[in-house]
């Protein structure tokens, strides 16, 4: 069971994530397209869909809280997923694409790739010691970027614009740049798209086995 004071913390951090998401998707929708992922293109980029993937599962599991149910272990292996994925979104912006971006600190930016990822994990560390988290969940963590790879694939082969002028979201999903799919430059992206991914996949991993021994480490000393 959450105890009191871990529910209030809890319903804090979940109300930062949906504000915080909400204002950014908003903030991203309206900014126009020469914006990284603005305007009527922004639903189509992972970060805006981890950051509603993540403020729904904030909400329903505030609507949990505030109604005294309680959570199955099912729940905290959705939060502990979209938590990774959020912390992945978190991870790429600030050491992968914002040292490549012009003006990437911006309001939107932050909300969405530092506060939400922020506000989502400090929650899961707050109501994960609650859960029953097995280790071998630890390899669902890797289907939402898996899913999202697959659909940037096919939005590239289609020629689907992302923004204008180029037909895929990040510069490491870019199968047409001079690394392609298993090759190695000495500009970016300095590697190809297949290998870009596998690194990913590995990360998220490592995140998530992370994440567990953080958890086995609070249970430890709450009941210690």
């Amino acid at each position: 069971m959450i105890g009191t004071k871990a529910k209030a913390l809890s319903l804090l951090l979940k109300g930062i994530v949906v504000l915080s998401a909400a204002v950014g998707v908003i903030l991203s929708a309206i900014a126009g397209a020469q914006v990284f992922m603005g305007g009527n293109r922004v639903f189509m980029y992972f970060t805006i869909q981890s950051n509603i993937a993540i403020a729904l599962v904030c909400a329903a599991g505030a609507g949990m809280l505030l109604r005294g149910r309680p959570v199955r272990d099912g729940w905290y292996v959705i939060k502990f997923v979209f938590t990774v994925s959020i912390t992945l979104t978190g991870l790429v912006f600030c050491f992968v694409l914002a040292p490549t971006m012009r003006h990437a600190w911006s309001v939107t930016n932050v909300l969405t790739h530092v506060v939400v990822p922020v506000a989502a994990i400090a929650d899961f560390l707050v109501t994960g010691p609650s859960g029953n988290i097995r280790k071998c969940s630890v390899i669902l963590v890797t289907i939402p970027p898996l899913l999202y790879a697959i659909y940037a694939g096919i939005a590239y082969a289609a020629g689907w614009e992302f923004s204008a002028g180029a037909n895929y979201p990040y510069f490491f999903l870019n199968w047409g740049s001079p690394a392609g799919a298993l090759g190695f430059t000495s500009e970016l992206p300095y590697m190809g798209c297949v290998w870009w991914i596998l690194l990913i996949l590995l990360l998220l991993l490592a995140v998530g086995f992370g994440y567990l021994r953080i958890l086995d480490f609070l249970k430890k000393r709450r009941n210690g």
